[in-house]
């Protein structure tokens, strides 16, 4: 257990770094934990503020930390959006990081959908329907689902 100290804003930095030292947080994350631990609400946004100008804390670094972990599963662009905007960032923070086009994004659909069901593209619709379900759980758009699901990325055809 650490030392209590009389500063409440040394308190708060001791801890945001703590939090930081594991893993990126978003300012809002950050905030929130703190406040979890009794720590007063001036010395948050002091500390915060102190911490952002020293670029301890970064919401683009954040943003593309959190963005990279979600695509190695195989997440798509909506849930990554959903994620990211979940966590305090702006929706102009995570698009900005998501510069992907349809095609790449079908292309990772596809990866996702072969991984989890194999190569095949199913011919039946009982199993098309299971797949495209899949596929809108882990955050693809109709789009991306349709032309995974045409075999047309299996073809070769983007």
């Amino acid at each position: 257990m650490p030392k209590k100290k009389n500063d409440g804003s040394a308190d708060a930095e001791e801890a945001a770094l703590r939090l930081l030292a594991r893993r990126e947080h978003s300012r809002a994350e950050l905030a929130a934990k703190l406040a979890r631990r009794g720590i007063a609400a001036s010395d948050i946004d002091t500390t915060l503020d102190r911490l952002e100008t020293e670029v301890a804390i970064s919401e683009a670094r954040f943003v593309e930390q959190l963005v990279r972990t979600r695509l190695r599963p195989g997440y798509g662009p909506l849930r990554i959006h959903r994620d990211v905007v979940a966590k305090g960032v702006a929706p102009e923070a995570a698009d900005a990081e998501m510069r992907f086009d349809d095609d790449e994004w079908s292309i990772r659909a596809e990866a996702a959908r072969s991984q989890r069901f194999g190569k095949v593209v199913p011919s039946g619709q009982r199993e098309r329907a299971r797949q495209a379900r899949f596929l809108e759980r882990r955050g693809y758009t109709a789009t991306h689902i349709a032309r995974v699901l045409s075999g047309a990325l299996a073809n070769g055809n983007h």
